[in-house]
């Protein structure tokens, strides 16, 4: 009987920490994700310091279409007036499989020579700096990585 309860005990506590097994695997899944979207910065922060605007789309900013930037969890990385929309799909988990996680640039308007400071989903501006693009995330804010979050999240 003793063992029955200890079994019971055991089994609850697995279903409460399983979510949060699963919350860190599919943030530690995004995080290693995306490197890949350093390739499309670079070029946005250049049209930034060069024109003091930013690239339309992925062709304006000299990238290939957003369905070629692809690895093993993102199915599309595509550029909209400066931010970054990262498709998760592939071989991604499926909770978060067709979503988007938007990367924002934060510039300082009259001091182009300052670099662009990149806002990941919902997380707010830097200091004394403004956040261009719409942010399009659809990530569920639970699996977002932490610098990803609101404020207070």
């Amino acid at each position: 009987m003793e063992l029955m309860v200890v079994v019971a005990i055991i089994a609850i506590l697995a279903t409460m920490a399983l979510p949060s097994l699963q919350s860190g695997k599919v943030r530690d899944q995004i995080v290693a994700a995306l490197p890949l979207a350093n390739i499309v910065e670079g070029p946005v922060a250049q049209a930034w310091a060069a024109t003091q605007t930013f690239p339309a789309d992925n062709a304006s900013a000299g990238l290939p279409a957003a369905d070629k930037i692809v690895n093993n969890a993102i199915h599309a990385i595509a550029v909209d007036n400066g931010a970054i929309h990262v498709t998760f799909g592939n071989s991604a988990y499926a909770v978060i499989a067709g979503k988007v996680l938007t990367l924002r640039p934060a510039v300082v308007d009259d001091a182009p020579v300052v670099p662009v400071a990149w806002v990941c989903g919902h997380a707010a501006a830097p200091e004394r700096m403004t956040v261009k693009g719409e942010d399009r995330t659809t990530v569920p804010e639970g699996f977002l990585p932490f610098n990803c979050r609101g404020p207070g999240k």
